[in-house]
């Protein structure tokens, strides 16, 4: 006489409930990964707006304080700097800065001209200049100047 012995096992559906379940883990860590995905893209976007600003600023404050000839010249929306023995220029767009050194890439919403704290209007005599970028950049304001010689006062 044959001895029927039952084997251990799972039964088929069980094997099913445990595939559903494994399915629907599955689908919510997917989903998880692509939100997770979409806030590193966002904290990127956001770090190189920050650091092309940074850059911006930093190259500006440095032209400002090296050249004491600031001048804008409407035609070509360009901003010359110059001293007695060098010069360079940044020309300003809409959607970008170019400097000879170096590009920014960036929305420009407005940019104003001054001169001994005030709004200016005369494009050869300017001593400071306020930038400010579109909502992508998060309305940053960059505002550079520079103390004037005695000089820049005579005329």
């Amino acid at each position: 006489m044959t001895k029927h012995s039952k084997i251990p096992a799972f039964t088929l559906n069980e094997m099913v409930v445990v595939l559903i379940l494994s399915s629907i883990v599955v689908g919510l860590a997917f989903t998880s990964l692509r939100l997770i995905q979409k806030q590193m893209l966002s904290i990127q976007t956001n770090y190189e707006h920050a650091l092309t600003l940074n850059k911006l600023e930093t190259a500006l404050w440095i032209d400002f304080n090296r050249y004491h000839d600031i001048r804008y010249d409407l035609k070509t929306q360009t901003l010359q700097l110059a001293n007695a023995i060098d010069s360079t220029h940044y020309k300003i767009s809409d959607s970008y800065i170019v400097s000879p050194k170096d590009s920014f890439k960036l929305k420009i919403k407005s940019h104003k001209l001054f001169f001994n704290g005030q709004p200016t209007t005369d494009l050869n005599k300017i001593d400071a200049i306020a930038i400010e970028t579109t909502r992508d950049y998060g309305d940053q304001q960059i505002f550079i100047f520079k103390r004037n010689a005695a000089s820049a006062f005579m005329d």
